[in-house]
């Protein structure tokens, strides 16, 4: 019998999705369930963007330039010029969802074998993407004690060698809400330049900072012009996951034009998505106050909540929608199933994404989840009360 490939095999399953028969089958046996595994945001989607799409005038869904839309990127490059990051419309390549972006920015700037830097716990999708391009992720371990704060740049020199291609951040993080300041960022440009690395920054939580903390991104440091990489989305942003697009963005023309040679081998990015994601660009700024907001009365709601549930350890996150909590079990995977399938209250149970799927480096993140405040805080409340019960009942 034809056997599947190594590289398939050693693909790794998403913590955040691989639950999901559990959940159908919670689901079918009549159990509601608070979903806070995953990050789709309950935030309506920009009626800008709903209207573009339900209003379109094409007689055919054509292809669209393998770069995106023009009158797209020069949208984008005026979006940026508002967060005081100058680029053109040539610096930016669309791709479907930053997913995309990501694949194609590892296939830009390595070979097979070669390593990427990430702090972690990471994006799990990160080691996925890493899997596909052939590359080696190289963890460096940042701590909840510390709230997951940049690690010394003396952690990550030591694990710098030739193979060292890239260091990937992400900019708000997910999954632990830390948003890096702008001295962190100098501290990693240093360094990016000192061993003349790329600097790669998922920074598609852009908006979403809190307590009055300012998102600094790599695209504002000047020195960086031929190191830096951003990957962006309108997932998030736009509450357009399904949308799926994004971009990758770089003053660095020869990525950008190596990058073009695998946009054109996918085609084009979807073209109703991107008509929908560019009158997006036209929500008013109400809406992404209005939407900070909720979230960070969401994450207000939760971090008190778990802060009373004994035994529960949390970092208050300053961007994106997701926190870390470590949980007095030993195996935070059992416990996850264990909600979904045995236990409930009032026929209501809770749904959490194992933190151990978020790190690379075995044996770590073993008691730790990751919880997505995207519902509203009545339910919030709702879920922490029936995490707290579940705490007191289970049994490692």
């Amino acid at each position: 019998m034809p056997v599947v490939s190594s590289k398939g095999k050693a693909m790794p399953e998403s913590p955040i999705r691989k639950l999901v028969p559990l959940a159908e089958k919670a689901e079918k046996e009549g159990k509601h369930i608070y979903r806070l595994n995953i990050g789709q945001p309950d935030i309506k989607t920009p009626i800008e963007a709903i209207e573009a799409v339900r209003n379109h005038k094409l007689d055919v869904l054509a292809y669209s330039h393998s770069a995106g839309f023009e009158s797209f990127r020069k949208k984008l490059a005026s979006y940026y010029a508002k967060h005081d990051i100058t680029i053109s419309s040539d610096d930016i390549l669309i791709t479907t969802g930053g997913s995309e972006a990501l694949i194609f920015t590892m296939g830009s700037i390595t070979d097979p074998g070669d390593e990427i830097i990430v702090p972690e716990p990471f994006y799990a999708n990160y080691y996925s993407f890493s899997t596909q391009s052939n590359v080696k992720v190289v963890p460096v371990i940042s701590s909840i004690d510390t709230g997951f704060s940049l690690p010394s740049i003396d952690e990550f020199e030591k694990l710098i060698t030739k193979k060292t291609k890239a260091i990937l951040i992400c900019n708000p993080g997910n999954p632990t809400g830390y948003l890096y300041s702008k001295e962190e960022i100098k501290q990693l440009a240093k360094l990016a330049i000192k061993y003349d690395l790329f600097l790669i920054s998922d920074e598609v939580y852009r908006e979403f900072v809190y307590d009055e903390s300012e998102h600094y991104s790599i695209l504002q440091e000047k020195s960086l012009d031929d190191h830096a990489i951003v990957v962006d989305s309108v997932s998030k942003r736009y509450s357009m996951c399904g949308a799926r697009i994004g971009c990758m963005v770089s003053k660095n023309k020869s990525v950008i034009e190596t990058a073009m040679k695998f946009a054109q081998a996918r085609l084009s990015p979807p073209t109703l998505a991107q008509i929908a994601s560019e009158a997006a660009l036209e929500a008013p700024e109400s809406y992404y106050k209005e939407t900070v907001a909720k979230y960070k009365a969401r994450r207000d709601t939760l971090v008190a909540g778990l802060k009373e549930i004994p035994g529960v350890k949390v970092s208050m996150p300053r961007g994106a929608f997701y926190c870390i909590a470590e949980l007095p079990v030993k195996d935070s995977e059992d416990f996850a199933q264990w909600l979904l399938d045995k236990f409930d209250f009032n026929k209501e149970t809770v749904m959490l994404a194992p933190a151990s799927g978020f790190y690379s480096s075995p044996n770590v993140g073993t008691n730790q989840v990751r919880i997505a405040y995207v519902i509203n805080r009545r339910d919030l409340k709702k879920a922490i009360n029936i995490l707290r019960l579940a705490l007191e009942k289970y049994e490692d």
